[in-house]
């Protein structure tokens, strides 16, 4: 059983930066690939990064690509996502995800999700 829970959501301005953390429960975090997903208002959720179980592999969405950083930290069991030249377009609720077994990251058949942490950006 794996425990996901969320932060470092909030307010901030277009162009701006937000780091998002995702902290684990289990022993066998170092086991499972993590994902982040994001949800607008209105919207389907959206695959938005992904990171291998031993970080050496990383899959963002276009959207995101060259402004996003998904990393972990195994000893820590914890998963992060640096979001930097915030846009509008980038707000939404923002999950984290995990699985032992999942082989295509953008696929929504994560096992494990916590409950979102709200990110919304100003124009």
């Amino acid at each position: 059983q794996v425990q996901l829970v969320e932060s470092g959501g909030g307010l901030v301005q277009a162009g701006g930066s937000l780091r998002l953390s995702c902290a684990a429960s289990g022993r066998t975090f170092s086991n499972y690939a993590m994902a982040w997903f994001r949800q607008a208002p209105g919207k389907e959720r959206e695959f938005v990064a992904a990171v291998s179980w031993s970080g050496g592999s990383t899959v963002y969405a276009d959207s995101v690509k060259g402004r996003f950083t998904v990393s972990r930290d195994n000893a820590k069991k914890m998963v992060y996502l640096q979001m930097n030249s915030l846009k509008p377009e980038d707000t939404a609720v923002y999950y984290c995800a995990a699985d032992p077994f999942i082989s295509d990251y953008s696929r929504q058949l994560y096992k494990y999700w916590g409950q979102g942490t709200q990110v919304t950006v100003s124009s």
